[in-house]
């Protein structure tokens, strides 16, 4: 009677042990960041009220959240400014159709000066082109690389050469490329929107193009036997063997270039005088108003944010369509 008994009570002790286990876990997860959190903010409190600038005492946290529902309150009433412009063109309009009925309304777009929030959806618009014109380039010329060491052996001089130039060096040329080619009465983008969207496309193409290539050379020796046995054609063969088995490390690339070119994006922003983030930044230093440091900093903690959620986003995406479910979002 004693020994049966014993098993339930271990059961139970080790169930309690796992609960106990994962509760500990998860308040790891979430109490040590937010202690490491709260370290920083109060570092950077400590440390903002020492440091004197030309443009004042450097921006405490304080400061910066005080600054950040400046930014949303200038963001409001530019849209409502948008709002009125279009409904006094709209009764203007109307007005003129009523006298003239064969007036032909003139329809302007609104004009004023694009808000902070206006700038980051020009740098997610423009990273997103960017990205999407390098991504189709290097991932099936990464495949191509790895199932063929010929044409590996005659990119991979290219590979070497360009993928450690900086964005500041490819900008002007861009610049000056984009202005000769690029050439309309009637342009469907603008040209810096193009000069900036071809910076991130070369500068992030290479880390996807070399991790796909390393990602197809290794392949399990038993899945290029398997579409041997099944006789697969190339185009069969990439869709059904090699691009699944190396989604991973396609993905890896994936990630890394959206990074980069995220990162690129802030500086050609910044450099070229093209609208998004980085000009933002340029605008705020060169102005010089006391808060410029403050709004530069709400301007620098939010180009981290949406790094950190790009590349969340990407691991999702990863996650979703890999084979391989393990994946850590840490």
């Amino acid at each position: 009677m004693i020994k049966t008994n014993i098993a339930p009570l271990m059961f139970q002790k080790m169930k309690k042990n796992v609960i106990r286990e994962r509760v500990f876990a998860s308040v790891n997860a979430v109490l040590l960041p937010l202690i490491g959190l709260l370290l920083f903010i109060a570092l950077w409190a400590g440390v903002a009220k020492n440091i004197d600038t030309s443009l004042g005492e450097f921006p405490g946290p304080s400061q910066v959240w005080e600054q950040s529902f400046v930014l949303i309150d200038e963001h409001n009433a530019q849209q409502e400014k948008a709002e009125a412009f279009h409904v006094r063109q709209e009764e203007r309009n109307a007005k003129r159709m009523a006298s003239d009925a064969s007036y032909e309304p003139k329809i302007r777009l609104f004009t004023g000066a694009p808000t902070f929030f206006d700038q980051i959806w020009t740098s997610l618009y423009t990273v997103a082109v960017g990205f999407f014109m390098a991504s189709i380039i290097a991932v099936p010329l990464g495949i191509l690389c790895g199932l063929s060491k010929g044409t590996y052996a005659a990119i991979n001089p290219l590979i070497q050469l360009f993928k450690p130039v900086s964005p500041l060096a490819w900008l002007p040329l861009v610049t000056m490329v984009v202005s000769a080619v690029y050439v309309s009465d009637d342009p469907m983008f603008s040209k810096s929107f193009i000069t900036s969207a071809v910076t991130v496309s070369l500068c992030c193409l290479w880390p996807t193009l070399i991790n796909t290539a390393v990602g197809v050379s290794s392949i399990d020796k038993d899945l290029i036997n398997v579409s041997k046995v099944l006789r697969l054609n190339a185009f069969n063969h990439v869709m059904k063997i090699v691009f699944p088995s190396s989604i991973p490390a396609i993905f890896t690339g994936l990630r890394l270039s959206l990074g980069i070119g995220w990162m690129v994006l802030i500086a050609a922003e910044m450099l070229a005088q093209n609208p998004g983030l980085g000009k933002f930044v340029w605008d705020e230093f060169q102005n010089g108003s006391s808060e410029s440091l403050a709004r530069i900093m709400v301007a620098v903690l939010t180009i981290g944010i949406i790094g950190f959620i790009l590349d969340r986003l990407m691991l999702t995406v990863q996650r979703y369509v890999s084979w391989d479910k393990s994946i850590s979002l840490r």
